[in-house]
């Protein structure tokens, strides 16, 4: 029965009602996990969520940064959550409003103490938490400093750090999204991300690139788009316009697909940064000699 559960914990792949005899069972075997929540249907998901996390951890004999980031995660949302729920008053029987307070009170306490014991660690993702939520220089400095050194291959945190050094180093944070792309299966891509390519490319001023990814998101979104700004990224040449079409549409079927590492989309894509990096390298080197 445990296997069981560390193998739904750890994959989330029940839903709905399944999800809720799944947490039965567990705060029927693990008291413990279930006691200092409360006891009606508010926050059923959200509740659902920080028990199952919080199974992980006990079934874990060393947990890992990210599974207690998850669980710093999970009670953030089930808080806040609750905090609302609390405010709402059962007229009939107020012990379940009570009990929510009681609950909130509880939650908002556990947070602070994980969130006192986690600062100033070192693992990347509690490290990131710490940066995201606080705004902690030190924590975003062990962040850069395990990136450097090659030590974060979890997508979703190289994502954020993408996001980060599209404000520093556009050169960096296309790079970053195009390794994101690479990791991350058709389930978990997020169509955002192109979004962020297109910006860094803008912003090093490769137009053709950002129309490129433009593109591919509206693809894969079905968002609309203005075609005739669209057009002027590459000068009105709709020649141009047509070739970087058909490689949006190269890309957006390897992602659908899943198979974007390892395609020649991706070769194109990393060979058409590297070009852009190239061209803008000098610059770089310029400010650098100007600012000693």
């Amino acid at each position: 029965m445990f296997t069981s559960f560390i193998a739904f914990a750890s994959g989330f792949m029940l839903i709905g009602c399944d999800n809720d005899r799944n947490t039965d069972a567990i705060c029927k075997n693990n008291p413990e996990l279930c006691e200092d929540l409360h006891r009606d249907s508010w926050c059923r998901y959200e509740k659902g969520d920080l028990i199952r996390q919080r199974f992980v951890l006990k079934s874990s004999s060393s947990p890992t940064g990210k599974e207690i980031y998850d669980q710093l995660r999970f009670l953030e949302v089930y808080s806040k959550c609750i905090e609302l729920a609390a405010g709402v008053q059962h007229k009939i029987n107020v012990s379940r409003t009570n009990d929510r307070i009681r609950a909130f009170g509880i939650s908002v306490q556990n947070l602070e103490e994980l969130q006192q014991s986690t600062r100033g660690a070192k693992e990347p993702h509690l490290a990131y938490y710490h940066w995201s939520r606080f705004n902690d220089v030190s924590a975003l400095n062990v962040l850069l400093k395990a990136e450097a050194d090659g030590k974060i291959d979890d997508p979703e945190l190289l994502s954020k750090l993408a996001i980060y050094f599209l404000k520093v180093d556009a050169n960096k944070s296309r790079t970053l999204y195009l390794d994101v792309l690479a990791r991350m299966d058709a389930e978990h891509t997020d169509p955002d991300w192109l979004l962020g390519l297109a910006t860094a490319s803008r912003t090093l001023d490769d137009l053709e690139s950002s129309y490129l990814y433009s593109r591919a998101n509206v693809l894969l979104t079905g968002q609309g788009v203005d075609e005739a700004k669209m057009l002027l990224l590459v000068n009105g040449d709709k020649h141009i316009s047509e070739w970087l079409d058909e490689q949006a549409d190269a890309l957006a079927s390897a992602i659908k697909s899943g198979s974007f590492s390892g395609s020649a989309i991706e070769a194109t894509l990393r060979a058409k940064a590297d070009v852009s990096d190239a061209k803008n390298a000098p610059d770089n080197e310029n400010a650098a000699n100007d600012n000693q």
